[in-house]
């Protein structure tokens, strides 16, 4: 167990004592947790100069991607305008948008897992018992979260310099800051909510707002100056315009906001009760409908099983309705088209696009399932495990409970996708449908990993994070960087039928559901072996 130790506060600095200490503690527990994030939005920045310039080596080729890019509103709407038709530029117009957005996921994780989430287990109640600042645990949260931007900043900046100086810096520069705009929003919701699951909850809706607002306002126009555009911190992202005669003064923007809403956040945390929130939670019904394990775990996660399940019908849509228009773009290009093939099948442009489309919403289906897998590690650390494993309930039926929603709702939410493919695109419902479904078994491998590190070796459950972001670069960079066949084979991804267009192999489908399901016996014959934390 780790010894918290603090020096005596004194005079104006008794607020922030102990801070230096909590620092050093939450990047000792996310040594894990921020590598992997880092590497994976890194890595997908680095390798796009290099994938573009495969594709567009010319400027003529540049040049036309620009223009049919221009006067096409769908594709404004997914990724953003283009401001510039150099190498630099169309890096960040590439990847500007996602790796913003990741760069927010990961500091909204960091801040919540240190500040509401320690007060939800109780381990926050042990630290005040020390010569610990009322703020101090927010301020270290805050310092994390900036170490995790300033290092990918630095990652970025080194990587694009070759692209150009300033707009690296730029680049770099625009997306910590957009990765600190969210963890100052993600502190004011810690203090607003009781639950760490509600706060993270809020913060990515208020993340997915800022996404819809950033794609409204780009597909009204081709230059990024629509209002709900600018409302949209990923909107600033994209009008730093990097490669493309910078506006530095756009970084005034992010200034502003992470200083107006660190102040809102320190203000709130003066004002409440180590534990309390500004929205306590509501009282359940005075007769219980929570009867078994399953349905408490229904209860638990049925806010993200309908969060994902709606972000998903509405990609597929999305997705749906870009494949004539996204078969046209790169029909006359022959490196995109063989990255289309090699991540879709051979079996034709169209059949190829939606097949790497399904294929990469199989593999963000694996971040659902090992976050609900892990679910159950977060009742066990947190306590909430104990009282119901006192009641007349086995660890394996508590288990299953939380495994079904894990194991079923990832089926729901790739049905749903389907649906969504169907609707946006009007042709090869089956096909589409049945596409879908077939990415399941390797989505299951990835949660049996969860669960075998879960039962077995709880201290490295959240390594699953780490499993899962490797399999998602796999098969995200794996393809446009015409990877070796042994590492594309290292995903359980690149083992399952390309479809729809290509034939079905049921030899491959059923091995990787038959791992599946050892993984997860495996895991579960672990947890009835081992002790329960804290029982």
């Amino acid at each position: 167990m780790t010894t918290l130790t603090a020096p005596a506060p004194s005079g104006g600095s008794r607020q922030l004592a102990g801070t230096r200490t909590l620092l050093r503690f939450a990047l000792r527990r996310d040594r894990t947790l921020i590598p992997v994030w880092l590497a994976v939005n890194a890595l997908m920045v680095l390798s796009m100069p290099n994938t573009l310039k495969n594709l567009y080596g010319t400027a003529a080729e540049r040049a036309s991607l620009t223009h049919q890019l221009e006067t096409n509103a769908s594709f404004r709407a997914l990724i953003g305008p283009v401001f510039d038709t150099s190498i630099g530029a169309l890096t960040a117009w590439r990847v500007g948008v996602y790796a913003g957005a990741l760069a927010a996921v990961m500091s909204l994780l960091i801040v919540v897992r240190h500040t509401r989430d320690e007060e939800e287990s109780g381990r926050q109640e042990l630290v005040a018992s020390g010569m610990v600042g009322r703020r101090a645990s927010l301020t270290a949260a805050l310092l994390a979260a900036a170490v995790a931007n300033a290092v990918l900043a630095l990652l970025v900046t080194a990587g694009l310099s070759a692209q150009g100086a300033a707009g690296a810096l730029s680049f770099g520069l625009g997306l910590a800051a957009t990765g600190m705009v969210f963890a100052t929003t993600a502190a004011i919701v810690a203090q607003l909510t009781q639950s760490a699951r509600l706060a993270r909850g809020l913060t990515a809706a208020v993340l997915g707002a800022a996404f819809v607002l950033r794609a409204a306002g780009d597909a009204a126009t081709d230059e990024g100056s629509s209002v709900p555009t600018w409302v949209s911190p990923l909107g600033w992202l994209e009008n730093l315009r990097s490669f493309a005669g910078e506006r530095w003064w756009v970084l005034l923007l992010f200034a502003a906001a992470v200083t107006a809403q660190g102040a809102l956040a320190y203000a709130l945390a003066g004002r409440r009760d180590l534990g309390m929130s500004f929205l306590p939670t509501r009282p359940g019904p005075p007769t219980g409908r929570i009867g078994t394990a399953a349905g408490l775990a229904r209860r638990l996660q049925r806010g993200g099983v309908l969060g994902w399940s709606a972000g998903f019908f509405l990609a597929g849509v999305v997705y749906g309705g870009l494949t004539d228009g996204a078969a046209d773009l790169v029909r006359d290009n022959d490196n995109a088209r063989q990255i289309f093939e090699r991540m879709g099948g051979h079996s034709g442009l169209t059949d190829a696009f939606l097949a790497s489309m399904v294929g990469m919403l199989g593999l963000i289906a694996a971040l659902f399932v090992v976050a609900s897998v892990l679910r159950l590690h977060g009742e066990e650390t947190s306590g909430r495990a104990e009282p119901v494993l006192a009641c007349a309930v086995g660890r394996l039926r508590w288990a299953a409970s939380h495994l079904a929603i894990a194991f079923g709702g990832s089926a729901l939410i790739m049905l749903l996708a389907g649906l969504g493919f169907a609707v946006g695109h009007g042709r090869q419902t089956g096909p589409i449908l049945v596409a879908c479904l077939v990415q399941l078994p390797a989505v299951w491998v990835i949660g049996g990993a969860a669960v075998l590190l879960y039962g077995t070796a709880p201290r490295l459950a959240p390594a699953a994070w780490g499993i899962a972001g490797a399999v998602l670069l796999i098969g995200w960079v794996g393809p446009a960087l015409d990877a070796p066949q042994p590492v594309l084979d290292l995903s359980p991804f690149g083992h399952l039928p390309k479809l729809p267009g290509g034939g079905m192999e049921w030899g491959p489908v059923l091995a990787l559901t038959g791992l599946a399901a050892a993984l997860v016996a495996a895991g579960l014959a672990g947890l009835r072996r081992r002790d329960i934390v804290g029982s």
